[in-house]
């Protein structure tokens, strides 16, 4: 057998997303993604630490692209806008770059163990914008709502992005989703008085 597969890693990943979906998450092993993909053991260890990183590998990165997106954006708009626009951008690069969302997301809703993972990437991505937003001139709370409500907008968006394959492209939803909540809060009444 030759040392280097050719394609390895893009064969252990659609054995496995396609394993994940007959079966479930659960009731799949390394061995049966490795057998399913005519592949090792070994082979399997060169590029996923363990099966959740099958379909979260690279995800550590999402919390330094979606900053420094934000960070990129244009200095004359406030931190909201520069939040969207962060967004928008983000969605552009992973729409060309994550393939197979739609069917990764289904495996990720199925599990419990996989949405507390999810989570747990999405608490880092809220941490990091956080931090850029008050570099960008929020307020230590208005920086941290921002940061949560702009996650809340990128998964709305990224749901219905991945339920509409033949919609529109990633960075609509995006703004679609910030309409409808700017929308949904409507008017805000002072209650301080």
């Amino acid at each position: 057998m030759p040392r280097w597969e050719p394609s390895a890693e893009d064969r252990l990943r659609e054995a496995a997303l396609a394993l994940f979906l007959e079966r479930g998450y659960e009731n799949v092993t390394v061995t049966d993604i490795t057998d399913h993909a005519g592949l090792t053991r070994r082979t399997f260890s060169r590029y996923f630490a363990d099966k959740r990183d099958v379909l979260f590998a690279g995800s550590e990165r999402l919390p330094q692209v979606i900053s420094q997106a934000v960070r990129d954006a244009d200095p004359a708009l406030g931190p909201a806008e520069a939040l969207l626009a962060g967004l928008a951008g983000t969605a552009a690069i992973l729409a060309k770059h994550v393939p197979r969302s739609p069917e990764r997301r289904r495996v990720v809703a199925g599990s419990t163990e996989l949405r507390e993972r999810e989570l747990g990437k999405f608490a880092a991505v809220t941490d990091a914008l956080t931090e850029t937003l008050r570099a960008r001139g929020a307020t230590e709370v208005g920086a941290r709502l921002l940061a949560e409500v702009g996650v809340a907008v990128f998964r709305a968006a990224f749901a219905r992005w991945t339920e509409e394959p033949d919609g529109a492209d990633f960075p609509v939803y995006i703004t679609e989703a910030a309409a409808e909540l700017i929308g949904a809060l409507g008017p805000i009444a002072d209650q301080r008085k």
